[in-house]
Order: structure tokens, then sequence, then C-alpha cells
């Protein structure tokens, strides 16, 4: 089968969505389709500008120059190809395959969610609203959808003026091989690297600055805990360089020299941080889907995470959950203090009863088996070639 995935430009560095992206292209070709992946390039962006002018730039590369080159390129491609759009937000390019083959990965709405008011942490300028507009009316004429989680079909369901011919929902693969070791050799490799005595064990947050992964309520969570518990494990924050409202918050904790925030971290540290860490904390106050969840538990880590879904789809039973946090300031000492309190009663746990919390992350963990994904994905691009005509032997 010939496969075209669309994909983000690299010059947006948006990670999880480039290894994503990668994940399909070389499973693809693994199963011996023939695949090609289209990008945007930095074409006008190469220009010399004003920093101010560049995410202006970087929109005529991805929304005029690029669909120029896609229609180019559409002269010369086969007819016997389905086109791949790994992420619902690349919605302006798939009125230009509309007609032709085609599915759209969904990974989630809560971009388009924010521009229709309905997450008030997270309010939408005017530009704002219209861009999200314009990526709803390029993948509204989807015909076939694959999210990534149920939370994420019942959000595309709302955005869709009808139900699609297609829209299984397939959760995501683990795209990296986490595993667990020994607790105590990692804590002694991550020791020697980051300088910081975690031979007894941390508290472990991963993930970036956007509004909702809620690092602020870690430090609220950590701050509780520090305040009501006699241990003093450190607790380290893996992921982008800390905002102002984080450096703030660190700032003015009673427990400001045992917050670490680490940016930059290779993969390999990340992947022994899960390792180490006595508990992993992800109070995210919504998803699409959750990698980090499933990465902890695969590495051996319990898991204390957001009792809504999509987290509590992809924790399973095997997750410590609490509520999400309040939107309202006078309520959230009170949710700080209820979180503390499980990670008091993770932390107390008996060696045996330890070890059937990690058991069972690790056997929750097997359901995001990456080949397994793969596999179900190549099903499901195969009947949808099929069912759109296409000759998928090669």
């Amino acid at each position: 089968m010939n496969i075209v995935f669309f994909a983000h430009p690299t010059f947006l560095n948006q990670q999880s969505m480039q290894r994503f992206a990668r994940m399909l292209t070389e499973g693809m070709k693994q199963r011996g389709h023939t695949v090609e992946l289209w990008s945007p390039q930095a074409r006008v962006l190469q220009l010399p500008s004003l920093p101010v002018m560049r995410k202006w730039l970087a929109y005529i590369d991805q929304y005029i120059v690029f669909p120029c080159e896609v229609r180019a390129r559409l002269k010369n491609c086969s007819s016997d190809t389905l086109f791949v759009l790994t992420d619902n937000a690349l919605g302006p390019y798939l009125p230009i395959v509309a007609n032709r083959p085609h599915v759209i990965h969904c990974h989630d709405f809560l971009a388009q969610r924010s521009a229709l008011g309905e997450i008030p942490e997270n309010p939408t300028s005017w530009t704002g609203r219209n861009y999200q507009a314009y990526i709803r009316r390029g993948y509204s004429k989807g015909k076939r959808f694959i999210p990534i989680s149920q939370k994420t079909k019942d959000d595309l369901s709302r955005m869709l003026p009808a139900p699609p011919l297609t829209w299984e929902v397939v959760y995501n693969g683990l795209n990296q091989p986490f595993t667990p070791s020994d607790p105590g050799a990692a804590r002694t490799v991550l020791s020697k690297k980051f300088g910081i005595d975690l031979s007894a064990g941390y508290l472990l947050h991963v993930g970036g600055n956007i509004w909702y992964k809620n690092r602020l309520g870690v430090l609220e969570i950590y701050e509780a805990w520090r305040s009501t518990d006699q241990q003093n494990l450190p607790l380290l924050m893996i992921g982008e360089a800390p905002d102002a409202p984080l450096l703030t918050k660190q700032a003015a904790s009673t427990f400001k020299a045992d917050i670490h925030f680490l940016s930059g971290v290779d993969d390999e540290y990340v992947r022994l941080a899960y390792v180490g860490a006595s508990v992993f904390l992800f109070p995210s106050l919504a998803e699409g889907f959750g990698w980090p969840i499933a990465e902890a538990m695969a590495s051996g880590c319990p898991v204390i995470t957001t009792n809504e879904a999509p987290m509590t789809e992809v924790a399973g039973k095997a997750g410590f959950l609490i509520p999400r946090r309040p939107n309202n300031p006078a309520s959230v000492n009170d949710w700080a203090n209820e979180a503390a309190r499980v990670v008091k009663t993770i932390l107390n746990l008996s060696p045996e009863k330890h070890k059937m919390v990690v058991a069972c992350g690790l056997e929750n963990s097997e359901r995001f088996n990456p080949e397994k994904t793969l596999d179900r994905f190549e099903q499901l691009y195969q009947k949808i070639a099929k069912e759109d005509g296409l000759n998928t032997v090669q």
C-alpha cells in the first residue's frame, strides 16, 4: 500500500507529535508499505526578520507555501495512495485531499474546546479563536478518523457536522522502550548526572508548561505533602524550563531547595527517572491521552493522576486517582492536602503492597504495546483503503 503521512513541521519543535509521526512512518515501512512523509519546510521562515515576525512567517510556510507544494506533488502521486494526517491540528491540509482516500489521527481537542469557551483555565484570544475555527473547517471535511481515546472521540463527535464513516478508538503505543529495572541503580546514576542526592527516592513529574499539565498544581501537592509528612524526598520536574509563575511559586516555597527543574534531559535519563521515582505525579487538568501515565507504569513506578477521562482510561485500575484541581482559588489548599494524603499512602505502602501496585501498573501498560498499536493502525488503513477502492497489494 502507498501511504503519504502529513506531519507537523520540525521547526515547531513539537516533540511528541514528531515521535508519533516517526512511529507511524517507520512502523508502516517495516510492514512492507511504500511510505512518504510530507511536512512544511522553513522556506520563508529562513529569511532575515524581526523575532516578532517569525510566528507569521511560519504561518506562511505552513498555510501558503506548503499547500502549493502539496498540490504540485499530487500531480505525480499514485492514485492508489492513502493520505494520513498524523494530527487533527493539521486539518487545514485535509481539503486538498478530501476527495482522495484519507484518515485523520485525532489526539485532542483542547485548543478547539478552549476557543469555544469551554475551558475557563485557558481563555483564547480573538486571533486564536479564528485560527482554531480555520483548523476545524479543515478536518470537518474528513470522512475517516482514528481518535486516541474515548474522550477524544466524544469531543470529536461534537466538533463534526455529522458522524464520519470511520472513527474507531486506538490507544497510543509507547514510542520508547520503557521497562522496569533496579530503582536504586537508577537513582545512583541520576544522582551523579544531576548533582542531587536521590538515594532515598524522589517525587517526579514529566511535562511542559502548557496550561493543562498543571505544573503549579504539582508544586502545590508537593508543598502540602512536605508540610504534613516527616519524609523529605526531593521533587524532580522534568520538561521545559520553568516559566515565571513556576519560578515565583518555587521561590515562595519553604522547600524550594528540594524542588528541581530539569530541562533538556535526554530520553535515556527520562526513562531512568521513571524507574527511580518513588511516585509519579500527573495531576493534569485535561489530556488527549496522557503518555506519561503509561510510561511511568511501564517503568514500574506508582502513578497519581486526575480522576477524569482520558487519564482514567490510561491509568485503568492501576492508578491512584485524585480530583481535578479546582478553578476556585479558595478550594486549592483542600485539593492539595487531599492529594498529599494519597502521596503519603503510596510512600508508606508495605513492600508486598508496593510490589502489587507495580505489577498492576505493568499489566495495565501492556495495553499500550507499540507493535499491537501499529498492527491495529495497519488494519484500519487497509480497511479504509479497501472501502475506498484502493489497490492494497504491493
